[in-house]
């Protein structure tokens, strides 16, 4: 009965991370976890916890937040839809610029959200109209939740515009930047790894989307030189051809386009400064989301930079296309998953799972805290504190969690060892992986407590490993943490700098990093945001 239980956790210990995917997610997540060695959930075979990174483009409900395991990663935020649907967007940056002051948050078109902001439209359009000498805005109008260009409608006179559904108008920036008389806009990879605290890395390559016709304010009503949608331009008749400047289909990469700003004098470092900024203050607007654990948000801003070289934000996307249209797409796009697979710390967060289950094995052995071929790490960072099985560990200490799952230990001792290793992950892994998150009496974990080193200390086997992973909040789950639900650097406590090709953004100093701790205090980042803005300027 011993042998059988051996083998048992020890194939649950070596086996590989586990992806679950929901209907219409792109083809290339399920290719990058497959080349990255994961396997598929399989819902008939596994337990309904037996996997690490859930991922669906549409929201989780709350019950899946609530259950979430230590070792598992949803791909959404419970409410990450109030940044992204533009009338939402459009309210919380209006909300600032009233606290804040408009200066700070002028990056932002003026917005009316329809038909409810109708008369205000109505009377700042007939302002414009009866001002001498000045020249009438354009506008573009757009239906609030939808995306890939659908529904949208660039005038000038208020005869054009016509809708049926809730929309947003706003002012069109009509002098963007041309390269080769083409108009362009960025999509800028955003990922924000935590709310409380906040923690946001923006991806250093991206893509550069294309108009596929020369711009012209004379023709409103052309797609293809007004909208950069990639969705819309590749049905374009221009898509294909050589397109002088620019070259065939409609995306260049940021590191060409940062090489061409070069070429011109174009001071990149500043512009990219001023987009960063925009992507803190617009992510601001909206903390804290609810409190939730094991999660992680994919954001896709866009970002229109004008003949000024102002950076304007058009608007924040909810699942961010991961289609790939073109070879640029591919490139940018496959390492884009790879690094935030890197930036989850699943190394990690994979070691913990074995832990989870190498605290319930019998006393007959020591158990391997690590992969098959890796060295043992002296303590997993930022884990929950397991006690490791050795020699010397009294039968007594690991008794009560055996005792606790005796019916299902009873259960897989009655069969055969053929139909245990079909069925590996019965009731009795996933009760004891409850019952080894439960949390620990107050006087057992202040006794744990002196023992604890700080998360990541004495532990970095390599690049990747040397993150901290996030866990869940007591006041969210059912057990006990050891470290602060975000990333941390072995030396000072603080988010690690990058991943990959994700840099950290924000917290950008110490200050923003103490005013982000426990409650956020947005009053106190703003100041600090200030104080880098005049910085900023002043450096120019």
């Amino acid at each position: 009965m011993e042998m059988m239980a051996d083998d048992y956790d020890t194939r649950e210990i070596s086996r590989p991370l586990v992806f679950r995917l929901h209907e219409n997610v792109p083809a290339i997540v399920r290719e990058v976890l497959l080349e990255r060695g994961w396997t598929e959930f399989d819902q008939k075979e596994q337990d309904d916890t037996d996997w690490n990174l859930y991922w669906r483009n549409s929201p989780f409900r709350m019950t899946d937040h609530h259950s979430i395991k230590p070792w598992q990663r949803l791909n959404h935020y419970p409410e990450a839809i109030r940044i992204t649907r533009k009338d939402y967007l459009a309210r919380h940056l209006k909300r600032m610029k009233g606290v804040y002051g408009s200066a700070l948050y002028e990056f932002s078109p003026v917005a009316f959200i329809m038909p409810n902001d109708y008369v205000k439209f109505m009377s700042e359009y007939s302002k414009e109209r009866q001002s001498v000498g000045t020249r009438p805005s354009y506008w573009i109008c757009k239906p609030v939740d939808l995306s890939r260009g659908r529904g949208i409608l660039i005038f000038q006179d208020i005869k054009d515009l016509v809708y049926d559904c809730t929309v947003i108008v706003q002012k069109y920036i009509s002098n963007p930047l041309l390269i080769s008389g083409y108009k362009m806009d960025l999509r800028l990879y955003v990922c924000v790894t935590s709310f409380c605290p906040l923690t946001i890395y923006a991806y250093e390559e991206g893509l550069v989307r294309f108009a596929t016709e020369k711009f012209d304010l004379g023709s409103l009503d052309n797609i293809y030189a007004h909208l950069t949608n990639s969705s819309i331009n590749k049905y374009g008749a221009s898509y294909k051809k050589y397109k002088e400047g620019i070259g065939c289909g409609c995306k260049w990469t940021f590191s060409k386009f940062r090489s061409y700003l070069q070429i011109f004098g174009v001071d990149d470092i500043l512009l990219w400064q001023k987009i960063n900024n925009i992507v803190i203050l617009t992510l601001l607007a909206v903390t804290p989301l609810p409190v939730a654990s094991n999660c992680f948000e994919l954001f896709g801003f866009d970002i229109l930079i004008d003949e000024e070289f102002k950076p304007w934000l058009l608007e924040v996307n909810y699942n961010p296309a991961l289609c790939l249209d073109c070879s640029i797409d591919d490139t940018v796009k496959r390492k884009l998953l790879h690094d935030i697979v890197e930036l989850l710390n699943y190394k990690q967060i994979d070691t913990f799972r074995q832990n989870q289950v190498a605290g319930t094995k019998a006393v007959r052995r020591p158990v391997p805290w690590s992969r098959a071929g890796e060295s043992a790490p002296r303590e997993a960072p930022g884990l929950l504190t397991c006690q490791k099985v050795t020699k010397s560990t009294s039968a007594s200490s690991v008794r009560p969690a055996l005792q606790a799952a005796t019916g299902s230990v009873r259960k897989v001792a009655t069969r055969t060892k053929k139909t245990a290793r079909a069925h590996p992950r019965e009731t009795l892994t996933s009760q004891l992986r409850e019952r080894m998150n439960t949390a620990k009496i107050p006087s057992q974990a202040k006794a744990e407590a002196k023992n604890n080193q700080l998360p990541g200390a004495g532990h970095s086997p390599h690049k990747s490993a040397q993150l901290s992973c996030w866990l869940p909040t007591p006041d969210f789950c059912n057990y006990k943490l050891t470290t602060r639900p975000y990333f941390l650097s072995d030396k000072d406590q603080r988010p690690v700098p990058r991943v990959g090709g994700f840099v950290l953004i924000f917290p950008f100093n110490e200050a923003a990093l103490q005013a982000s701790r426990d409650r956020t205090d947005v009053k106190s980042i703003i100041k600090e945001i200030k104080k880098l803005v005049s910085k900023q300027l002043s450096s120019k």
